[in-house]
C-alpha cells in the first residue's frame, strides 16, 4: 500500500509541486523557506490551495511534508561552502542587502522554523549551528558593490 501511494505521489502532487513550483526556486535554501511557509505554525499542517484543489488536501499535505523533509535533507548534505553559496543565491533575491538580512536574521532568528517537524534534534542542531556560522560570515563580509573599507575613491 505504501509503495502504491509513493508511486502515485511521484506522478501526482509531489511531482506537480516540484515541476511547477520548487523547480522555479533557484536555491535549496529558498525551497526550504517556501515549504516551511506552507506549514501552519499552530497546527503543523501543510496547506497549498492550488495543489489541494487538484489532488485533495491529504495528498497535497503529504507531498509538501515529504518535499520539506527531502529539501531539508539536501541542505544538510551540503558542505558549509555549498551552503554558503546556496544561501547567497537566496539572499541575493531579497530586497535588503545581504549584510542587513544577516543582521536581522541573527536578531529575530526566523530560520529556527525552517526544519521539518520530522527532523531529529541532532539534525536541527546541525542546521542551526551551520546557519548561525553562515550568518556570521555574511555579517562580516562587505556587500557586493560596496567599497572595501580600505579602498580610496578614484579621482
Amino acid at each position: 500500500m505504501a509503495e502504491k501511494t509513493s508511486r502515485r505521489l511521484d506522478r501526482g502532487a509531489a511531482a506537480d509541486l516540484w515541476r511547477h513550483t520548487l523547480a522555479q526556486i533557484p536555491s535549496v535554501f529558498g525551497r526550504l523557506v517556501y515549504l516551511a511557509a506552507l506549514r501552519d505554525s499552530n497546527s503543523g499542517a501543510y496547506a497549498h490551495h492550488g495543489l489541494a484543489a487538484v489532488f485533495g488536501d491529504e495528498e497535497a499535505s503529504q507531498a509538501i511534508r515529504e518535499s520539506h523533509q527531502e529539501t531539508f535533507g539536501a541542505w544538510l548534505e551540503f558542505g558549509l561552502e555549498q551552503q554558503k553559496a546556496d544561501l547567497e543565491i537566496y539572499v541575493a533575491g531579497l530586497e535588503p542587502s545581504r549584510k542587513k538580512v544577516a543582521e536581522t536574521w541573527s536578531k529575530l532568528e526566523p530560520y529556527r522554523n525552517l526544519p521539518p517537524d520530522s527532523a531529529r534534534p541532532v539534525e536541527k542542531d546541525l542546521f542551526l549551528a551551520d546557519l548561525e556560522a553562515l550568518l556570521s560570515l555574511l555579517r562580516n563580509e562587505p556587500d557586493a558593490g560596496a567599497p572595501a573599507p580600505d579602498a580610496s575613491p578614484h579621482p
